[in-house]
């Protein structure tokens, strides 16, 4: 599942902030990948770039990096994604995903090198590249209006995304809010959301990871603000597979708020 969901806002407030943080992947409890994740948070603009590999024991089977980046506008208080591309090299092969993206739709996207067709996969139609978000920008969730950040209502929200390939839903339900702590950086609240995923179009339906998802009621995400806006971020996402829990976490959350520009009058 490589992104989450945005929630709508109508409010035109200006915010800045800075998001960098570092991360790591663990598989019932062995470190398995690291990465870090850059968001920057204009008055009018945001970017979001992240990068990271596979490390521990599971570097030597399968060697692997990525990275992905998201910019666009900022309309009305709301990222609205103008491109999106993700990159993800392995031993055996290195593929990119772009895409270009105006008012919440699909314009155009590629992948390269150009996937085999696979019959049994679910076609995706124009419909499905209508109101969507890429990854990127759907793993920042928008809080509207000037309520709570963390009350149970912020994670009541759903999104759909497209990540060049899988047209999926990811809907969120509240859980609880605990206090979370990086070993640099962020100490505080964090809201904890449950996630659903649910396929819509791109996939192939006797995929059993795609069921295994589609099936579990126990993936949660803990989100935490970028300082200075009303964005939510994902500070640590846990879901239950055969193995043992698999979980990404923040090991340092840097994020500071740099106050609005102010319009010069003579």
């Amino acid at each position: 599942m490589a992104g989450a969901f945005l929630l709508v806002g109508s409010d035109g407030a200006k915010a800045q902030g800075r998001l960098d943080a570092q991360y790591e992947a663990t598989l019932a409890g062995i470190p398995v990948g690291k990465g870090s994740w850059t968001i920057e948070i204009g008055d009018d603009a945001f970017s979001a770039s992240a990068q990271g590999g596979t490390a521990g024991l599971l570097k030597a089977f399968a060697g692997g990096t990525g990275s992905g980046a998201s910019q666009g506008r900022i309309v009305n208080g709301t990222l609205v994604a103008t491109s999106y591309t993700a990159t993800t090299t392995t031993s055996k092969k290195s593929e990119t995903i772009r895409m270009v993206l105006a008012g919440g739709n699909i314009k155009d996207y590629s992948i390269e090198p150009q996937p085999p067709v696979d019959a049994d996969r679910i076609p995706i139609t124009e419909a499905h590249k209508k109101g969507v978000f890429d990854p990127m920008t759907g793993s920042m969730l928008r809080v509207p209006g000037n309520t709570e950040l963390m009350a149970p209502d912020s994670c009541r929200t759903a999104a759909g995304v497209f990540d060049g390939r899988m047209r999926y839903d990811l809907k969120l339900d509240y859980k609880r809010v605990e206090t979370v702590k990086a070993e640099h950086g962020y100490h505080g609240p964090a809201l904890v959301c449950a996630i659903y995923f649910v396929p819509i179009a791109g996939y192939i339906p006797d995929r059993p990871v795609i069921k295994y998802l589609a099936a579990q009621r126990n993936i949660e995400i803990a989100l935490v603000p970028i300082a200075g806006t009303r964005i939510l971020v994902p500070f640590r996402m846990k879901i239950p597979t055969p193995l043992g829990p698999a979980m990404l976490e923040a090991t340092s959350f840097v994020t500071t708020a740099a106050p609005p520009r102010v319009a010069k009058t003579q």
